[in-house]
């Protein structure tokens, strides 16, 4: 399937979405996989310490991308007027040998991870700005060899 991840293209088998350590994860990482497992045609996959999703369809694909945009939305909404400004972005990584396998042998993938800010600050005074990656939430591009 042909995935589109904000502006880039990829060819790939499946796109997992995975909630790391459940028990201990963040309410905002819960809803975003909550977004996700809600949508038709994705296959579910429950552990002891991990929860997955994985998506074998474009549209599927675009509508969980569109669901995590709004939780995230949502989520900037939600600062204190005037006091708090919230920010989101993807942190975009992979790593490979020569062969095209990844540092657990396994074939390469490229996984992305969600970094909120936090800026507080009233006028006047200095911001006092927070970056916090959501390392209990994270979605996978499969490549060729894998899935």
């Amino acid at each position: 399937m042909k995935v589109e991840f904000y502006g880039l293209t990829f060819e790939t088998p499946c796109v997992s979405f995975y909630l790391w350590s459940p028990w201990r994860a963040a309410a905002l990482e819960h809803k975003l996989f909550e977004a996700i497992s809600v949508l038709p045609n994705v296959k579910r996959e429950r552990g002891p310490d991990e929860w997955t999703i994985h998506v074998n369809d474009q549209k599927t694909y675009k509508a969980a991308m569109q669901a995590l945009a709004r939780v995230m939305k949502g989520w900037q909404e939600e600062a204190d007027m005037g006091g708090d400004r919230r920010n989101w972005c993807w942190l975009l990584e992979g790593d490979t040998n020569a062969d095209g396998y990844d540092h657990n042998g396994e074939a390469v993938s490229l996984w992305a991870l969600l970094r909120v800010s936090l800026d507080r600050g009233n006028p006047g005074e200095p911001t006092k700005g927070e970056d916090i990656d959501l390392e209990g939430f994270s979605l996978r591009i499969w490549g060729d060899r894998g899935r």
